[in-house]
């Protein structure tokens, strides 16, 4: 089985013949990174067959506190405190007023809710460094703006076509196509703005900015999102490779959600080592998540997960499970999740809970 470590992600390929390498000191095999993230905990997880089933909340990091360093963590309520806080700086954020319809358009689908992983990453990971999360609120606001960008654009026509989104019509069902296309646009600028100025006020270092506003900038544009749109949209009813399918998630999924832990230290003054220790946890739970969605689109409904089930599969798109079967899919689900908790050792155990369990969260949801 190959090693491979694709933009600093370490994980085993379910493809043998492909190998991405970006530096030969990074390489752990796979029982290495299992071993590691088994170290100092009091639970084992197995998530070879929890992507997409049904688990406890002990093993999904709900309610129930989950053993970490001798304590234990309350998930549920860190999260529901983030994201609310988050949601609450995001209503600051939005522009009201003139013109109400444009205005109106982006508010609809920044506010519509979801999961707020990818805010609660930048967070956490801020936290994790030794940051105040108040810092990151500015990054934390922007990333989920650049997403939710992404997700509006994902749905009109001229790309998935899809007219559900969180539940209820996407943005240009309800807003029309020209000013869903413009929302998307102002909130992808209206993100940078939000990071340079929101950074300064709660005293962030210019040169933190700076960079954070790079890593945004980069996992946005053809180093990212954009790329792994073209490449996914090109690539609909063709054969795929599992090198070209690895070259689309980690652009069009996993970047932006590196990009958010990343960001996240960078702000909280996170030393380079830890910098690229937390790139590399973000880059595999980016890849967790985007397996775990290729499942869920082939075994939920459209009900559990507030989109259009079956879409991929309609449209052409290869999948993981596509090309993998649903259950060598879980099993790579479990090896990406094993080498994210492994990224985490050797950082304070407490400050490491809470992407500890929302590595698990990720790999254990069900929409």
């Amino acid at each position: 089985m190959a090693k491979v470590a694709a933009s600093g992600c370490l994980r085993r390929s379910p493809n043998p013949s492909v190998t991405f390498q970006r530096s030969p000191s990074l390489l752990l095999s796979p029982a290495a990174c299992r071993r590691r993230c088994r170290r100092g905990r009091s639970v084992s997880v197995d998530v070879r067959c929890a992507v997409g089933a049904t688990v406890t909340p002990e093993r999904s990091g709900g309610d129930v506190g989950v053993g970490v360093g001798g304590g234990s963590f309350d998930f549920q309520r860190y999260v529901t405190a983030r994201a609310a806080a988050v949601h609450d700086a995001l209503d600051r954020a939005m522009p009201r007023g003139f013109p109400e319809r444009l205005c109106e358009s982006m508010r609809y689908s920044v506010l519509a809710g979801g999961k707020r992983v990818r805010p609660v990453l930048a967070l956490a990971a801020c936290e994790l460094v030794g940051g105040d999360a108040a810092a990151a609120t500015p990054v934390a606001c922007a990333v989920e703006m650049i997403h939710t960008m992404s997700l509006i654009h994902d749905d009109m026509p001229c790309m998935d076509d899809d007219a559900l989104r969180r539940g209820r019509p996407s943005n240009h069902v309800a807003f029309g196509e020209f000013t869903a296309l413009l929302a998307g646009i102002a909130l992808h600028a209206l993100a940078f703005e939000h990071v340079a100025r929101g950074c300064g006020d709660h005293g962030v270092p210019a040169d933190r900015t700076l960079r954070a506003v790079a890593e945004l900038g980069s996992a946005s544009g053809t180093g990212g999102v954009a790329a792994g749109q073209v490449a996914d949209k090109e690539s609909e009813g063709l054969p795929v490779s599992l090198a070209m399918l690895e070259y689309i998630h980690v652009h069009k999924t996993a970047r932006l959600l590196e990009a958010a832990a990343v960001s996240g230290a960078i702000v909280g003054g996170g030393a380079d080592a830890e910098v690229e220790r937390i790139r590399r946890y973000g880059r595999c739970v980016g890849l967790l998540f985007q397996v775990v969605d290729d499942v869920l689109d082939m075994t939920g409904t459209s009900e559990q997960l507030g989109k259009t089930a079956g879409k991929d599969v309609e449209a052409g798109k290869a999948t993981y499970p596509k090309l993998l079967g649903v259950d060598k899919a879980r099993e790579y689900a479990a090896d990406l999740l094993a080498m994210a908790e492994a990224e985490l050792d050797g950082f304070d155990a407490e400050r490491a809970a809470p992407l500890r369990h929302l590595a698990r969260f990720i790999a254990h949801r069900q929409h």
